[in-house]
């Protein structure tokens, strides 16, 4: 579904049939962490879901200011592949070890 900000996300929810204007993350709220609309403006899920469908890599969300007060509050994501068993430095890429590169073409004459 679309977020507030335009962009496809898995984990958003809005319900408007009838008059009803109801919006939650629930990534965020499963979690436990409280959901307003500016979050998605600035959040990377959408684009790592994008970019990675892999099944094993879980994601683990929190609200936080990155260097100081100053700064608006941002969606911060941490993931963990469940078949490797580790954390996952770049959500977009993935571990590694779940989907193996592409095959090398060979052209033989």
């Amino acid at each position: 579904m679309k977020t507030p900000a335009g962009r496809e996300c898995p984990h958003f929810y809005g319900d408007y049939y009838r008059g009803r204007n109801v919006e939650e993350c629930r990534l965020l709220e499963a979690q436990g962490q409280s959901w307003s609309r500016d979050l998605c403006s600035s959040c990377p899920v959408p684009d790592i879901a994008r970019a990675n469908s892999c099944a094993h890599m879980k994601l683990k969300v929190k609200v936080g200011r990155p260097i100081a007060a100053i700064f608006q509050r941002r969606v911060q994501v941490s993931a963990f592949c469940e078949k490797s068993k580790r954390d996952v430095s770049e959500p977009e890429v993935g571990c590694g070890e779940c989907h193996a590169l592409p095959f090398k073409f060979e052209v033989k004459e």
